[in-house]
């Protein structure tokens, strides 16, 4: 049986956007979700190396065509990873703001990340963070796999969180992937006090550091709790001294997938729209899904069929 859920990968050619296709197909077949491969067809939306001639002599024809022939290559690669329910789906226009105005009605929302010139490239370059920021909807960006296990079957996943209501939405969407993956799940409260030139170096020098730790270790038992809201799953919970941004790169190279939230007041949440929301992203070796704040206050109305085709 299918299920109402539809998941919107952004494709434009290039091997990461693929990488996005092979992800989010194998996620899809987890739940029979319904999946919608998207291009855009505007000048610079997708990588120049598939297209002869250059932009200069093509035309609105031409560049639809283009765009066309990449979301069949998407549904072509999703079909035979196994995910059922495919549709294709070119559009005009600009690649953030679409994808920004499309997950008002979508559940997820998929794309590659850095390196090659990739869709993830102008949604987290120069708009900065347009897409993971401003998403109705999670967003997941999935960077080049270089070495080691593959990004799927998704079998450990650690979640950051920092008390704010944008880590209570990634809590729980956290929770909602452990159980779909059945993977297991870490969550992480980050304190970074270390050095002096920290967000905490206002502690005083006596401080005792470590009950500071104990506390947060409870506040994030209590969130987990909460999050958790009767589940029986098991979940991990440190509190640790060290920099958010830098803890969750770290962990990327031990996990599958990243889940952080948004609209935070520091934090894990907080990196993600201030000015190392690239260094997150950029540098992690496994996906990361960026939940947005209000994720679990309104959802797409599951009883609507998605129009776009």
């Amino acid at each position: 049986m299918g299920t109402s859920e539809v998941i919107l990968v952004g494709v434009d050619g290039s091997k990461e956007s693929f990488a996005a296709v092979k992800w989010a197909a194998e996620r899809s077949k987890l739940r029979s979700c319904r999946l919608h491969i998207i291009c855009t067809y505007a000048v610079a939306s997708y990588a120049a190396a598939t297209l002869d001639g250059g932009y200069a002599v093509l035309d609105d024809a031409a560049l639809k065509e283009g765009a066309s022939q990449i979301v069949k290559q998407g549904v072509d690669l999703a079909k035979e990873i196994g995910a059922a329910d495919v549709h294709g789906l070119v559009e005009a226009g600009d690649p953030a703001g679409i994808l920004i105005d499309m997950s008002r009605e979508v559940d997820l929302i998929v794309v590659g990340s850095r390196g090659g010139g990739g869709f993830a490239d102008r949604l987290l370059g120069t708009v900065s963070s347009a897409l993971p920021a401003h998403a109705h909807c999670p967003v997941v960006i999935v960077p080049r796999h270089t070495s080691g296990k593959a990004f799927t079957p998704v079998e450990r996943i650690v979640v950051g969180s920092d008390g704010s209501e944008g880590a209570t939405s990634a809590l729980k969407r956290a929770v909602d992937e452990a159980e779909l993956w059945d993977a297991r799940l870490t969550a992480v409260a980050a304190v970074p006090m270390a050095t002096g030139t920290t967000m905490m170096a206002w502690l005083p020098a006596n401080i005792d550091r470590d009950k500071l730790l104990k506390d947060v270790k409870e506040g994030l038992d209590n969130a987990v709790d909460a999050a958790l809201d009767g589940r029986q799953r098991k979940v991990a919970r440190h509190a640790l001294d060290g920099s958010p941004s830098s803890l969750l790169i770290e962990f990327s190279t031990a996990v599958d997938l990243v889940v952080v939230g948004t609209r935070g007041r520091g934090g894990f949440a907080g990196i993600l729209l201030g000015s190392t929301s690239q260094t997150v992203i950029a540098h992690s070796t496994c996906p990361v899904m960026v939940v947005p704040s209000a994720h679990h206050d309104v959802s797409p109305d599951p009883s609507q069929e998605w129009s776009r085709r």
